[in-house]
């Protein structure tokens, strides 16, 4: 075990962290050499760009030129039944050193964190007694490994105590006060670097979070009244464009709505000023209608520039309208929320919201592969090529059929007349009658779908159980499910990213 009275050895911060990826260096950047618990204690926000809540992180180390420089990182929920930690444990040490090797840079070292606050009636340093076992769970699993763990800290009510330490002199019983935050030198450091902690995950979740005041009644009756009139539309084939359609457009209008609005500099006081420019009929017609896979693509597709932060806002908001029964439709805006800021450079709104979407839905592919790619620290920029083809292919495609739609039809005729793009996709025609999209063969009849590929199951009502109208093509062609949920669920899942690891090399 680690002597603390006697040097344990430099490790250098040399590349300070938010979370996604190592700073740019020069000649001139900060290099911050962490020598004992207090200073790796005290590291630990600026490590992971936020302060850890009910977590277990590990941190690798790298062997460059004898000294240790900081590596991946991993955090993990701590499970609340203690016969799950030892797979936690697993689960987080396997998880880095595998994300490490795929990386080319396995680590030497690793040190240990178990973060939580006390509960009623504890204290710090039952804390640090209570977590013990999972500490030595993940010495033992990173052992497993052959990459030893130097350092285990517990940080609890503002102290920290070493697990690896026997010492009194430098290690009491009590625990050691951490320092006031931003007062080290690596705060000075990563203050100069840019790097900023954003707070607990707690606080981050909370604006991701369904309402629980006395307006969530209202948004739930607005929500069930939308369930009646759009999810029948969102089913019928004939129908079902137009509702997209109609989303996509309510949806970029609040987003210049939000685009308009004066700047909070709190934000709580922003995500208000957010509640209150969105209506509750029209946040609810936006939560059904992206429950459409196409849609929710499409909609995708405001993800940079002055768009970016508008939008972001808005899926926020429509996450915290999932309320009551509705939970399960919140997969949909989270899973945007999360893209977006994923897609801004912000890796830790990105991944949480990514979780909180799986928690709300864990069949929710599109969260899982983008949550996996985040995590993966993947470049989302061919995501966005991808996005920005599709934006204008719609584009094209739209430009295509309103001049389709000012030219008369033939009485009875279904099909563009001459010069006409017989390939575009066809759009309702101004008496309001639905027209048939699907492609003719050269012999001029249309092909039959299959019936299992033209299958409603479930109820359309707004009270009915869950139905997906699968656009299997598609689906095939992206290795994705395509959702349509029918008004009200009858569960609704936990969103939190507890249960689910966040690695980055």
């Amino acid at each position: 075990m680690t002597n603390h009275s006697e040097n344990i050895g430099p490790v250098e911060n040399g590349d300070i962290t938010d979370g996604s990826a190592p700073l740019r260096r020069s000649a001139h950047d900060p290099q911050v050499t962490l020598r004992t618990p207090a200073e790796l204690a005290d590291a630990l926000p600026y490590l992971l760009g936020y302060r850890p809540e009910d977590s277990m992180v590990l941190m690798a180390l790298h062997d460059r030129g004898g000294r240790g420089r900081f590596g991946g990182r991993a955090r993990l929920g701590i499970p609340a039944n203690k016969d799950d930690w030892e797979p936690a444990a697993r689960q987080l040490a396997q998880g880095l050193v595998t994300g490490s090797e795929r990386r080319g840079t396995r680590p030497e070292q690793m040190v240990a964190y178990v973060c939580q606050e006390p509960a009623p009636g504890e204290t710090g340093r039952d804390v640090m007694h209570r977590l013990a076992p999972l500490a030595h769970l993940l010495r033992t699993e990173c052992g497993r490994l052959d990459v030893p763990v130097i350092e285990a800290l517990c940080v609890s009510d503002a102290r920290f105590w070493s697990y690896c330490c026997p010492t009194q002199e430098c290690c009491p019983a009590d625990g050691t006060p951490m320092g006031l935050p931003g007062t080290s030198v690596l705060a000075a450091a990563a203050t100069y670097a840019g790097v900023q902690v954003r707070g607990s995950l707690r606080e981050l979740r909370a604006r991701l979070l369904p309402w629980e005041s006395g307006a969530a009644r209202e948004q739930e009756t607005a929500l069930d009244r939308a369930g009646g009139a759009l999810v029948p539309r969102i089913l019928d084939d004939a129908f079902r464009a137009q509702v997209a359609e109609d989303t996509l457009a309510l949806a970029e209008r609040i987003i210049e709505r939000f685009a308009a609005a004066a700047p909070e500099s709190d934000i709580h006081q922003a995500d208000l000023r957010d509640d209150r420019l969105l209506a509750h009929d029209e946040a609810a017609r936006l939560i059904l209608g992206l429950q459409d896979r196409t849609t929710r693509d499409r909609a995708a597709a405001w993800m940079e520039g002055a768009e970016a932060g508008p939008a972001l806002r808005l899926w926020r908001a429509l996450a915290r309208r999932c309320v009551g029964p509705y939970g399960e439709h919140a997969a949909a805006p989270l899973t945007l929320a999360g893209w977006v800021a994923w897609s801004s450079g912000d890796d830790l709104e990105g991944r949480e919201a990514l979780a909180m979407a799986l928690g709300a839905d864990p069949d929710y592919l599109f969260a899982h592969l983008l949550h996996q790619a985040c995590n993966e620290g993947l470049d989302p920029e061919s995501i966005r090529r991808c996005l920005r083809a599709g934006r204008a292919e719609h584009r094209s495609a739209d430009s295509t059929a309103a001049v389709t739609d000012d030219t008369p039809l033939a009485p009875g005729a279904d099909h563009p007349p001459a010069g006409g793009s017989a390939a575009a996709p066809r759009r309702r025609t101004r008496t309001g009658n639905a027209t048939d999209n699907r492609r003719r063969r050269p012999d001029g009849t249309r092909p039959r779908r299959a019936d299992a590929e033209h299958a409603r199951p479930g109820s359309t009502r707004p009270g009915g159980t869950r139905t997906r109208a699968v656009d299997r093509p598609a689906a095939a062609h992206r290795g994705e499910e395509s959702g349509t949920r029918a008004g009200r669920t009858g569960t609704q899942g936990a969103r939190s990213g507890n249960s689910r690891s966040e690695s980055d090399e």
